[in-house]
């Protein structure tokens, strides 16, 4: 199996196109047609990532923070440390992939998996993504609909929440008359021709517009297809920003932070006093999310479990709602085991790849306490 064959399944999961624009998601180093020996997967890139892949036969190595975001003025492999490690993955032909918010922002990523993490219910996006859904309208003769809503299907199309293969139909009569130069495939040129059409409507995903036009084209009939795209503003089950969700068992405040603090395994937390004293509605987002504390609140959140908080987003919420900051590591590296499960699940068949996680930790926070640095 190729590494393209193993970006292409990470990438129906979390699309390049829901990514933050300003991102750089996707092939970091390396060549994506090479055959996979081995993968392993860390939140970052450091030099034992490195020497752990080359020590583990991996050439495979899949992050969640690119290498590659800042643009690159030389590759000085003396002094600069991501020039040392493309030098050392390139001579170890080692390929490079990195799937950063556009893994944030799908359904069963790092927000859900912190989510999950804390044992949440119900959960569901705290902040769906709008804006980025189209509708396609093509107008289909009635013994074509099945073949032509099919191809749209397998391009990406038709998918609302956990439900595929979602199509809306309306029966009615197409005309047309085709010039002297036209080759209709139904009926005479120079004819003006009724046909029992059929409007078949689709939603789909920006990003995977062009590649079903293409692949509806190719299997629709007529020589002149019509079609019309529509941009919609409803809310996209499938994408979006953080995730909420409920505790089993309501919690008062001393306990749920123990339990925030044992189930991401830090000791350190750094929280703001809500007159709530009861935490039931959980609001998580993994990594830098303070931006989202007042949709957690608006939400009725009793708890909202984040990282990389500033001290006026504390004192703005401060009374409001219990406002955790567990650590941008901490609440992002439980992502890794849904990776791990996903990939393996793909690779049944081919049980030679092993998908192996980083044994160490990338985090490059120290904490320092009395009884000294942990």
């Amino acid at each position: 199996m190729t590494g393209k064959e193993i970006i292409k399944y990470l990438e129906a999961w979390a699309p390049k196109g829901i990514a933050w624009e300003k991102d750089n998601v996707g092939l970091q180093v390396g060549n994506p047609d090479n055959k996979i020996k081995n993968i392993i997967l860390s939140l970052d890139l450091k030099e034992e990532v490195i020497d752990s892949a080359i020590k583990e036969n991996c050439n495979l190595i899949i992050t969640h923070h690119p290498l590659l975001f800042y643009p690159i003025k030389n590759l000085d492999f003396s002094k600069n440390i991501n020039a040392r490690m493309i030098e050392k993955m390139i001579k170890n032909n080692i390929t490079l992939y990195s799937a950063h918010t556009n893994l944030d922002f799908t359904k069963h990523g790092v927000s859900y998996q912190l989510a999950k993490k804390l044992k949440l219910k119900n959960i569901k996006f705290l902040k769906n993504l709008n804006e980025n859904q189209l509708k396609l309208s093509v107008f289909v003769p009635l013994a074509h609909v099945e073949k032509v809503a099919e191809s749209i299907h397998q391009s990406g199309g038709g998918i609302i929440g956990e439900y595929s293969h979602c199509s809306f139909r309306t029966a009615g009569t197409g005309t047309f008359k085709g010039s002297n130069q036209s080759n209709p495939s139904i009926g005479k040129k120079s004819v003006v021709e009724s046909v029992e059409e059929v409007k078949l409507e689709v939603l789909i995903d920006q990003w995977n517009l062009n590649q079903a036009i293409r692949a509806m084209k190719k299997v629709h009939p007529y020589e002149e297809v019509a079609y019309d795209v529509f941009p919609l503003k409803n809310n996209n089950a499938n994408y979006g920003i953080g995730a909420i969700g409920e505790l089993k068992d309501t919690m008062d405040t001393n306990d749920f932070l123990r339990f925030v603090s044992s189930k991401l395994k830090t000791s350190t937390l750094r929280y703001t006093h809500s007159k709530k004293k009861k935490i039931k509605t959980v609001a998580v987002c993994g990594g830098s999310c303070g931006e989202l504390v007042d949709e957690a609140t608006r939400q009725n959140a009793d708890a909202f479990v984040t990282a990389d908080l500033k001290y006026h987003t504390f004192q703005d919420a401060e009374g409001k709602i219990l406002l955790v900051d567990a650590g941008h590591y901490e609440t992002e590296v439980p992502i890794l085991d849904e990776i791990k499960k996903r990939l393996e699940t793909f690779l049944n068949e081919n049980k030679k790849i092993k998908v192996l996680k980083f044994k160490g930790s990338t985090n490059p926070i120290v904490f320092y306490n009395k009884s000294g640095a942990n």
